[in-house]
């Protein structure tokens, strides 16, 4: 079956084995991302998705922030695998944090009751379908990464250092940057399993 979309789909893979260049140039990334958070997909149009882009020094900042909330909280003996962990994200060109800007749900609650109970949980579907675009857009142009959730251990301390409303809620980090090495083979259930067809 010929369909470009799927092709990208199947490019997204998580590259851990990140480089620090770039096989396009930064404007390049910059406006793909931006096209990705534009054109993704939101409940009632809500468009809460927010994203702020990190290169370099900014984007090592970032990660020195990850690891010293980590060493407060690992066992002595997983140090070491953490510190690791971390430098392979901060070896890319850059990372992409992913947030949700609570006041636009708070305001879909506050003038449409009846749907108040689902707005978070649709607000958590929203995300996931940003970042999923972001991914697979960064994939089509051959630039590798990984998606991480240190949201919680991290997110104040963020806000607080790029300046970032109170209202937005880290998501996700995905540091990105040329693939070193490839991911993996990926071995995939029987589709004929997990996709039912019925007449």
């Amino acid at each position: 079956m010929n369909n470009t979309f799927l092709e990208s789909v199947a490019l997204r893979r998580t590259i851990y084995d990140l480089g620090s260049s770039l096989p396009v140039s930064k404007e390049t990334v910059t406006k793909t991302i931006q096209e990705a958070v534009r054109t993704s997909p939101s409940a009632f149009n809500s468009q809460s998705a927010r994203a702020v882009i990190l290169y370099g020094d900014e984007s090592k900042k970032l990660w020195k922030i990850v690891l010293d909330a980590l060493m407060k909280i690992v066992p002595k003996d997983q140090a070491a695998d953490t510190k690791s962990k971390i430098a392979a994200f901060d070896s890319g060109a850059g990372t992409v944090m992913v947030f949700e800007d609570m006041s636009v749900v708070k305001k879909l609650q506050d003038d449409f009751p009846i749907y108040k109970d689902n707005f978070a949980l649709w607000s958590h579907h929203g995300t996931g379908l940003t970042q999923f675009s972001i991914w697979t857009a960064l994939a089509n142009i051959k630039v590798g990464a990984s998606l991480q959730h240190y949201g919680n251990l991290i997110e104040e301390e963020v806000r607080k250092t790029w300046g970032l409303p109170s209202s937005w809620s880290l998501i996700a980090q995905m540091p990105f940057g040329s693939i070193n090495s490839p991911a993996g083979e990926k071995t995939y259930q029987p589709i004929e399993e997990r996709v039912l067809v019925k007449g």
